[in-house]
């Protein structure tokens, strides 16, 4: 089986989970596997809770990019691997792991998915949505206060700290390694067409 391998970078909140999800929605069932570059932040479970709530998780020192490319290369030799579950709360990793077998496209999605050369250069369709800061500020806002039981100050604090200059800094340049450049999120119908028709043909060429 060959394997296309699907990069989906951008901002905090800017829609790359709904990209990810509506392009997986075009294909048959257990066809995409999505990898979430969140799954793999180092396990911190050695430090005091306050000192992983120093750690800057929007660095890339704060991903273990060598499992996540080990487990691409090894999906892509048709292996079975254990994903990392990551607790948010804790920063910590889940004793319990997600098993995924191999699948004809694999996405890996997060805000730093293009930033690594190691997993830049195992892709063949890069991406990277692009939606207004303040769009993607209310987003954060939202999802860390409902999912991950943050305050609104602690929000605001790390926005400030780390999120914001971490994005000029390891984030936006990426931009113009994509192939694709995604404006206004993962509702762009167009956009995602334009991505399918680009999986499609370096499918078919694959499999030539």
């Amino acid at each position: 089986m060959k394997t296309i391998i699907i990069g989906i970078a951008g901002g905090t909140g800017s829609g790359k989970t709904t990209i990810a999800k509506n392009i997986a929605k075009t294909y048959g069932k257990g066809e995409v596997l999505r990898l979430d570059l969140d799954s793999y932040y180092r396990d911190l479970s050695d430090k005091t809770l306050e000192e992983r709530s120093q750690v800057n998780f929007d660095h890339p020192a704060s991903i273990e990019i060598e499992l996540l490319v080990k487990h691409v290369n090894q999906l892509c030799e048709g292996k079975t691997v254990n994903i990392p579950i990551y607790n948010f709360a804790t920063h910590s990793r889940s004793e319990e792991t997600r098993q995924v077998e191999p699948h004809r496209v694999i996405i890996i999605e997060g805000i730093m998915a293009l930033y690594f050369q190691e997993l830049t250069k195992l892709m063949d369709v890069k991406l990277f949505v692009e939606t207004p800061s303040d769009i993607r500020f209310i987003r954060r806002l939202n999802r860390d206060i409902v999912e991950r039981g943050r305050s609104v100050d602690s929000v605001i604090e790390q926005y400030k700290k780390t999120v914001r200059p971490m994005h000029y800094q390891f984030v936006e340049p990426n931009k113009y390694l994509a192939d694709i450049i995604v404006p206004e999120g993962g509702m762009n119908r167009v956009a995602v067409d334009l991505v399918k028709a680009k999986i499609d043909m370096a499918l078919s060429e694959k499999q030539e």
